[in-house]
């Protein structure tokens, strides 16, 4: 099989194409570099630019599945100017896909799955949210997700298969939120935010890879959340990250005032509520290799058995 990825670059795209070669799948990819484009026969890399259109209709070729990733990260500054570069960005990357795919017709394509997030649960302490609740919620990061996914339901006037993949916190060591979360913590300054009952739906990256290629082999079709089954609050979470760095607690939970103070509207992020179901996934078969959050950490701090590091049980699946 061979995937078209775009954001393959990017913390889960990398961990999905490594995966993806261990599998014996090969990737195509979009880049709006000219200078990043490679060309082997396993990972070739083609020229877009979503912000006018533009895209080298050859990266379909021999392509039977898409998985896009692209758009730009929310974890900068949510300036005016920066907050309308994170929609279009989303809006204008599936618009492009969704009309190159109409220029060459979507006979060979066997799935679309595109990311989504979690953002769009309302923000709650007390309720457990599934892909079936409608509401959103009224922040920008709700924006932001409910308008991503309309335009993903244009891809609904193709034949194959649409899977949405509402994507939780991302738990890896070379990206993400938690070297950010951690760095304090190694520094002896770490605390936990606001009143740190505030629910935190993770998932490891290699889970992540894995239910991406999960959702294309199994032709997986609608909305499915994509967060490990144990959700954990935010003081579980850096008392948790404390314990594998080995580090105290010494400080007090840091106010919401202050944080808003450093970082503007995006401080929402950090106190944002959600727990999240997984169990949808669950149920089309999908087994999670880290479903527990202290063992998802020992793996990625490498004090993990390495046995059971997301490499071995790729490999352990391969073998007869």
């Amino acid at each position: 099989m061979r995937i078209l990825i775009t954001g393959a670059t990017g913390l889960i795209g990398s961990e999905i194409v490594r995966l993806c070669h261990t599998q014996g799948y090969a990737v195509n990819y979009l880049t709006t570099s000219r200078d990043k484009i490679v060309s082997q026969e396993n990972y070739k890399g083609f020229f877009w630019n979503p912000g006018t259109g533009e895209i080298d209709l050859d990266c379909f070729t021999g392509v039977q599945a898409v998985i896009n990733l692209a758009g730009a990260s929310i974890s900068k500054r949510w300036t005016p100017a920066y907050k309308k570069k994170i929609i279009s960005s989303r809006i204008r990357t599936l618009a492009t896909l969704y009309d190159a795919l109409g220029k060459i017709g979507d006979n060979k394509i066997i799935s679309f799955v595109s990311a989504s997030a979690i953002g769009i649960y309302p923000d709650s302490i007390s309720k457990y949210y599934t892909e079936d609740d409608k509401e959103v919620d009224q922040s920008f990061l709700g924006e932001v997700v409910e308008a991503w996914e309309k335009e993903m339901d244009r891809f609904a006037s193709f034949d194959f298969p649409l899977a949405k993949i509402r994507v939780g916190l991302v738990m890896a060591n070379n990206g993400g939120a938690l070297p950010k979360m951690a760095f304090p913590i190694k520094n002896f300054v770490g605390a936990a935010f606001g009143s740190g009952q505030q629910w935190q739906s993770w998932i490891h990256v290699g889970d992540l890879a894995r239910i991406f290629l999960f959702a294309v082999e199994n032709g997986l079709s609608g909305i499915y959340n994509a967060v490990a089954p144990n959700p954990v609050s935010n003081t579980k979470l850096v008392r948790e990250i404390a314990k594998v760095l080995n580090r105290p607690l010494l400080l007090p939970n840091i106010p919401k005032f202050a944080l808003k103070t450093l970082l503007g509207e995006m401080s929402y992020l950090l106190f944002a509520s959600q727990r999240v179901s997984s169990k949808k996934m669950e149920k089309a078969g999908f087994v999670f290799d880290y479903g527990n959050v202290c063992r998802a950490l020992e793996q990625i701090y490498g004090l993990g058995d390495e046995q059971n590091s997301p490499k071995n049980l790729v490999q352990d699946r391969l073998l007869p």
